[in-house]
């Protein structure tokens, strides 16, 4: 038996974002919510065409965001297919950076359970510090929660030492009452993280979704007292827009959830815009984009 998730006032959910969205960073903050969004990036390539090259390159940015800015931090982890695991944890030797992973059949999860964990182990053994799965879409929406609930567990079991991070997909869940009820049934099955999506579909991240995963965030925190992490990913391309998901995240559930331990962005552009707001607070100009490495 599931606890019963609340329902969703839409319209709710919507003036509530609209609301965030007014407040404003003051400028002397400005710098140190830039530098804040950079640290929580899993700088990502997720491409067929992907190659030992181009993951060495992204760890190289995910070390040093840009040879000019010494005070730049490092990101929080570099997300690669399992056949890169070992290419980059050899490029990030020796720094804090994680090696996230994405598996079970992803995008799509269209596999067996065992395929998937048999993926998830190889991934961990290869590894991987953090594990981003799939969950089954088309189980859910058919109405099967044991079978999400269960496939969950056993991907939580068969990551061991790596953290779990459960992509809902929510851009193909439709309602914002199925995201919150992903939302508690991956989280009640063992997530570390509730993630967004896979980036591979549309919509991907939202403001109104991530604010209804937060408020599940939270009340599963006061049920529990288990801190769970949040991932938007997919979309989110400007500086500007991070910064609206740290005013909601700080609104939401405080300032203990404003660390990369808790709250990550899934890109692979947001790193450039960042770089560059950082850049005109510190010169009052904006520089071209191609002032920027494109990995």
């Amino acid at each position: 038996m599931f606890l019963a998730s609340p329902s969703i006032d839409q319209t709710g959910v919507e003036e509530r974002v609209q609301r965030l969205n007014t407040r404003s960073i003051k400028k002397n903050s400005k710098m140190d919510a830039l530098k804040l969004a950079m640290s929580m990036l899993d700088l990502t390539t997720l491409d067929a065409k992907d190659t030992e090259g181009k993951v060495r390159q992204l760890c190289r940015k995910a070390i040093r965001p840009h040879d000019s800015f010494d005070d730049v931090p490092s990101v929080a982890a570099v997300c690669v297919y399992p056949n890169f695991i070992a290419i980059a944890k050899d490029a990030l030797k020796g720094t804090d950076i994680k090696v996230a992973a994405v598996a079970t059949a992803f995008p799509t999860g269209m596999s067996s359970l065992e395929f998937k964990l048999k993926e998830t182990r190889w991934a961990v053994a290869q590894g991987a510090d953090e594990i981003d799965m799939v969950i089954s879409r088309g189980k859910f929406l058919a109405g099967d929660y044991k079978y999400v609930v269960r496939e969950i567990e056993q991907v939580k079991e068969a990551c061991g030492p790596a953290h779990l991070k459960v992509i809902l997909e929510t851009g193909e869940l439709s309602t914002l009452d199925n995201v919150r009820r992903a939302s508690d049934l991956a989280m009640d099955a063992g997530a570390d993280f509730i993630k967004t999506s896979t980036g591979k579909i549309q919509p991907a991240a939202t403001l109104p979704v991530t604010l209804v995963m937060l408020e599940a965030i939270r009340d599963f925190y006061y049920r529990t007292g288990k801190k769970i992490g949040m991932k938007p990913a997919g979309g989110i391309a400007t500086a500007k827009l991070a910064l609206q998901y740290l005013v909601m995240v700080r609104e939401t559930l405080g300032e203990d959830w404003l660390n990369a331990d808790m709250f990550r962005f899934g890109a692979s552009t947001l790193a450039n815009d960042i770089l560059r707001q950082i850049a005109k607070e510190k010169s009052g100009v904006y520089q071209s984009y191609d002032y920027f490495t494109k990995d």
